[in-house]
């Protein structure tokens, strides 16, 4: 399988990974047109984690190199996940909790959030741990700057 490329056809998938001190680490999420495989990772110990009921396609290489069409898709694919990775990186640059935990749910919303009365909902489940994971700080923290935001009615 390490010359395959999974594609999300429904469902979402977390990509992680797991840290020499045994931390785990939320990578990215794969939606709906996604495309991930281990092989375009450089990173011990890669992870992928299914969220909600998935289908999932697998490509083979070969294939994706023979039919140009496929080949272009995939190659936008991979450009949007490669975005969402520096997005992710360019969170852990803000100084404040509050600002990152802001701008992942804005970047969450943006790449699948889902129109409703209310605005936008996501419809995945990530822990409190795992977002914290994501942002570089602690569950502890994610809560109560969670609540925070809710009660200024910003979520």
């Amino acid at each position: 399988m390490k010359n395959n490329i999974w594609l999300v056809v429904r469902g979402m998938v977390k990509l992680g990974a797991v840290t020499v001190h045994g931390d785990e680490l939320l990578l990215g999420l794969v939606g709906p047109g996604e495309p991930f495989a281990e092989h375009l990772s450089n990173v011990e110990a890669y992870d992928a984690v299914v969220l909600s009921d998935c289908d999932l396609l697998c490509l083979s290489m070969t294939d994706v190199q023979q039919t140009p069409e496929l080949a272009l898709a995939m190659m936008d694919a991979i450009a949007a996940r490669y975005r969402q990775a520096e997005s992710l990186l360019a969170l852990l640059g803000l100084r404040r909790v509050e600002d990152r935990l802001r701008g992942f749910l804005e970047l969450l919303a943006q790449d699948y959030g889902q129109p409703c009365e209310d605005g936008l909902r996501l419809n995945l489940r990530l822990t409190h741990q795992e977002i914290a994971s994501a942002l570089s700080t602690t569950r502890v923290t994610v809560t109560r700057v969670l609540v925070l935001l809710r009660d200024e009615g910003w979520l």
